[in-house]
């Protein structure tokens, strides 16, 4: 009997042991995991910023000379955000262009930044003319305030869920960096184009 008492108390001791090592799921814990595989969106300078930084690397001499979104379902695009987003560089020393791409897409295969295949890169091309940092002064988010005022309230008003593009390129001929904002998916359905000094954030003309 004395015996089979000594036997119930170290397991019981046991059973205490485990259970107080044991470690409980964390609450946090589970919510930063299922935070981390929400969808993310950038404004165009923060997606530029972490895909300048990967361009570098490509060729320390890079400039860039286009950056694009591609519009997902839900993006926050009043916020001038989006989860798709291209830069296009051009290296005068390799003689090349590359395009570096980042995606916030959750579950996506390429999540993060990957980069396409280099191309010749010609100097004199119109559309490769590449820009100095300082003229990015203007984010996405200010642009599309500058939009709004100037016919896309009315269309997003219109309809909420109004796909809406931007993209970034440089007039060589008036030196002037440009925002594009394109109320629609791809040139073919835009109902609406705005363009935007990215430099002063002054409105320069509209299309649509």
């Amino acid at each position: 009997m004395k015996r089979l008492t000594t036997v119930l108390l170290a397991t019981v001791a046991l059973l205490f042991v485990a259970s107080c090592n044991s470690t409980p799921s964390s609450p946090q814990g589970a919510k930063s995991a299922a935070t981390a595989q929400k969808t993310e969106y950038l404004t165009g300078r923060g997606a530029f910023q972490q895909l300048f930084v990967a361009a570098r690397a490509f060729s320390p001499d890079v400039k860039p000379y286009r950056l694009v979104s591609n519009y997902t379902k839900d993006a926050p695009v009043n916020e001038g955000k989006a989860a798709l987003w291209r830069l296009e560089v051009a290296s005068a020393a390799r003689r090349a262009v590359k395009a570096f791409s980042w995606s916030g897409i959750a579950g996506s295969s390429d999540r993060g930044i990957s980069h396409g295949t280099e191309d010749t890169y010609n100097p004199s091309n119109t559309s490769t003319q590449v820009f100095e940092l300082p003229f990015l002064k203007i984010d996405s988010d200010q642009a599309f305030d500058v939009a709004e005022k100037h016919g896309g309230a009315e269309l997003m008003k219109k309809d909420p869920g109004q796909p809406v593009t931007f993209s970034l390129t440089f007039n060589s001929r008036k030196s002037q960096l440009v925002w594009s904002v394109m109320y629609g998916s791809m040139p073919s359905d835009a109902k609406l184009t705005v363009y935007v000094d990215a430099t002063t954030g002054d409105f320069l003309r509209s299309e649509g």
